[in-house]
């Protein structure tokens, strides 16, 4: 059968193991029910997520324009201690701040190749712990808006990563790690505007992923310049689809490619 669409990120449901979808126009795909099947991939063109028009992208699926012009772009995204709509001012589109930071927000510890700190809505729990790979998760504390959450991030830094290795976490080389111990170390580190939101007791969250075979030398597959793959799918964990020659392809870099697949 033939599907075609923009690739944006697989839309994931919490289940044992995690459930993947990718959504097309006028179809999706479980992801989960392709495992040992053969997926043949071929690029079509750009698709800008944001103004639809056949234009290289740039980043996060944007044209190049449009990166440097819309608020969903903006450099608050992946830094949110740049964020300053809780001080009534404008970056991009005040409204569209408003809405995305002055909501409650979470700082946490996640284990995908290492233990690393980071930041997600609150909405996006766990979203962004499934995205990111990580077998094993916590929070940490939840301030009401993304400036703060972005301020004990940077504070946290210091004394944990912020980044995933993603070969390890593709390989699966990774070890459990006690969560609840490195919350409560790295209690102390905490900024003072941050320290009344401390989540004193809770518990780890497990997370498991649709993975019949981990890649030993995992190579990122590069759809634009291959033009055309197939694989036979063995695995999905974070946003990368995993084949049976160690093949991987990160859909969510590939965002605003637009794809065609057969499956076999």
């Amino acid at each position: 059968m033939f599907y075609q669409g923009v690739l944006t990120k697989m839309q994931t449901e919490f289940a044992d193991p995690i459930q993947y979808y990718l959504i097309l126009e006028n179809d999706f795909l479980n992801m989960n029910q392709l495992l040992d099947k053969t997926i043949h991939m071929t690029f079509v063109k750009h698709q800008c997520l944001n103004c639809g028009l056949d234009k290289p992208i740039y980043r996060q699926g944007f044209c190049k324009s449009c990166f440097f012009d819309i608020p969903q772009a903006a450099d608050w995204i992946m830094r949110p201690e740049l964020s300053t709509a809780h001080l009534d001012k404008e970056d991009r589109d005040l409204e569209y701040e408003k809405k995305v930071q002055l909501q409650p927000h979470i700082v946490y510890l996640a284990n995908s190749s290492n233990v690393k700190v980071g930041v997600t809505r609150k909405s996006q729990v766990p979203t962004r712990w499934i995205d990111q790979g990580a077998h094993e998760a916590i929070e940490i504390v939840e301030v009401p808006n993304r400036y703060l959450a972005g301020i004990t991030e940077v504070a946290l830094k210091d004394h944990v990563a912020d980044k995933t290795n993603w070969r390890k976490m593709l390989k699966n080389d990774i070890e459990d790690e006690n969560l609840i111990e490195w919350r409560d170390r790295l209690k102390v580190f905490l900024p003072e505007q941050a320290r009344d939101y401390f989540i004193a007791s809770n518990s780890e969250t497990h997370l498991e992923f649709p993975v019949k075979q981990y890649p030993s030398k995992p190579k990122s597959l590069n759809i634009e310049k291959e033009q055309t793959y197939s694989g036979k799918l063995v695995g999905v964990k974070g946003q990368y689809l995993i084949f049976e020659d160690d093949t991987v392809f990160n859909i969510r870099a590939n965002e605003g490619l637009v794809l065609k697949f057969e499956i076999a």
